[in-house]
């Protein structure tokens, strides 16, 4: 789970970080009051969507006139922002957060994560701060310094100075540097972050370190444990499709192609997504109904990929274990009966009832696809949408 930038720095804030003053405004009638409580000559207004690439975008202004910050405010309310993560649909801005502009000495950057290869925390330093750090990471890789270390209750002073050695800290600096280290390493481990990122940490002209952007990335499979955490979500900002997946327990999520997908297990959906690739095709989704999927969710799965418009035909993939194919002919029905299928299905079983199943979708009167294989199936229904 994401959120916005102002609810990651009241986080950051929370646990000793130093971050910059800021207001969030939800509405062009709270402007005039929330910017009153401001002691600045200079602003920033950045809108707050689950992007990168706001500045590009014109979703980041530098205000010099306080006179002038209600109508640069109220311009931003409502305007689409189109980034390169955003698609070309872009992202309509509903909340901006305002805050103090910062007289920039140095811009650096920090990040921790969940490294899953080795099983460790990583922290991440460059000196190159307030850029796209996979740029710097491909280009100039020896300015990047990854940092592991073991999972324990504490981070050790050792292991913090060598996160921060690659910045080149005064004796003030490091103690500022080291409280943020442990900040960053607190909110992994007590809130479940996956992703904790300060792009630019910069030092100011008084010669102190603060967080002038934040991103927070949250394990969803932790979430039912941190309430707190859960009711920062905001569901403007996520895919409705993504939205209704997680109403009833699917993991979904949309793409851009013309084959919607269908599968019980993500490395079988990702071996299926690969061979639609492989035959000239683009998938439009990732869904895994899970081991033991039933009828009504079965149903729900084969709404949810037909409420994309941008689907030309569906690509069923089941072995069944726990799930029965029976089970999943059934769902189907149901459901392409109910919405009226007007698109080809092409559906490959192998397991648990396979056979029943496959009598089933034969007896209907559906326009059904047989497969006896993967490799059969996505031939099938590359050809079928032609």
């Amino acid at each position: 789970m994401n959120i916005h930038e102002y609810q990651a720095k009241e986080i950051l804030k929370d646990f000793g970080a130093p971050v910059s003053t800021g207001v969030v405004i939800y509405s062009k009638d709270e402007i005039l009051e929330k910017i009153n409580s401001l002691n600045s000559k200079e602003f920033v207004v950045k809108a707050q969507i689950h992007a990168g690439g706001r500045g590009k975008a014109g979703g980041v202004k530098l205000v010099k006139d306080k006179n002038e910050l209600e109508s640069v405010v109220a311009k931003m309310f409502g305007k689409v922002l189109i980034t390169h993560q955003t698609g070309p649909e872009g992202k309509e801005v509903k909340r901006i957060y305002i805050e103090e502009a910062s007289n920039i000495s140095k811009e650096l950057y920090l990040s921790c994560l969940v490294d899953r290869e080795s099983s460790k925390i990583a922290f991440i330093s460059s000196t190159e701060g307030g850029m796209d750090i996979e740029k710097v990471a491909s280009e100039t890789p020896s300015k990047i310094i990854t940092t592991k270390i073991d999972l324990k209750n504490e981070i050790l002073d050792d292991e913090i100075d060598k996160i921060i050695a690659p910045f080149k800290l005064n004796e003030k600096q490091k103690v500022e540097g080291k409280k943020l280290v442990n900040a960053l390493y607190n909110i992994l481990i007590q809130k479940d972050a996956s992703l904790i990122e300060i792009n630019p940490l910069i030092i100011n002209k008084k010669d102190n370190l603060l967080c002038l952007d934040a991103k927070m990335n949250f394990d969803d499979n932790a979430i039912f444990r941190r309430p707190e955490i859960f009711k920062l979500r905001d569901l403007n900002e996520e895919e409705p499709a993504e939205i209704e997946a997680s109403k009833h327990d699917l993991a979904y999520i949309k793409l851009g192609g013309a084959i919607g997908c269908m599968v019980n297990g993500a490395g079988l959906a990702m071996a299926t997504m690969d061979i639609i690739k492989l035959y000239g095709e683009e998938p439009a989704n990732f869904l895994d109904v899970g081991g033991g999927a039933s009828k009504e969710k079965v149903s729900a799965a084969f709404k949810l990929i037909l409420t994309d418009k941008n689907v030309k035909g569906i690509l069923i993939n089941i072995f069944g274990g726990i799930m029965r194919c029976d089970i999943l002919a059934q769902g189907v029905l149901e459901a392409a009966k109910e919405i009226n299928l007007s698109v080809p299905l092409v559906v490959r079983l192998a397991g648990t009832n396979f056979k029943e199943g496959k009598e089933i979708l034969d007896k209907s009167n559906l326009k059904i696809l047989s497969a006896s294989d993967l490799n059969d199936a996505a031939k099938k229904i590359v050809e079928a949408i032609k």
